[in-house]
């Protein structure tokens, strides 16, 4: 089994999403948030299971996209590490390697 740890950018980003959606409904925003997260349990026992980021195209870095948003993570040895979830429409972030 894969352990799954999320970076401190990861999870301000869960928390930037959940903000945003609480404004008009803060059960909606639970709800993405959590369907987030449950959405990288597949990560432990498939860590391949995202597709390569097309805009870097190298193997360990890989994405699950839940519409709207791309949930971009690399895969090390043991562990798959969340770097970054964003909305789809925004560009890939130049801070990811």
């Amino acid at each position: 089994m894969t352990a799954v740890r999320w970076t401190e950018t990861a999870a301000r980003d869960l928390e930037t999403i959940r903000d945003y959606i609480a404004q008009d409904s803060p059960t909606i925003a639970r709800m993405v948030v959590s369907r987030l997260v449950e959405a990288t349990a597949v990560l432990r026992h498939h860590p391949d299971a995202g597709r390569i980021v097309p805009e870097r195209g190298e193997s360990s870095l890989r994405e699950l996209i839940r519409a709207p948003y791309r949930i971009v993570y690399e895969r090390r040895a043991d562990i798959v590490v969340v770097l970054t979830v964003f909305h789809s429409a925004r560009l890939f972030p130049a801070d990811i390697p």
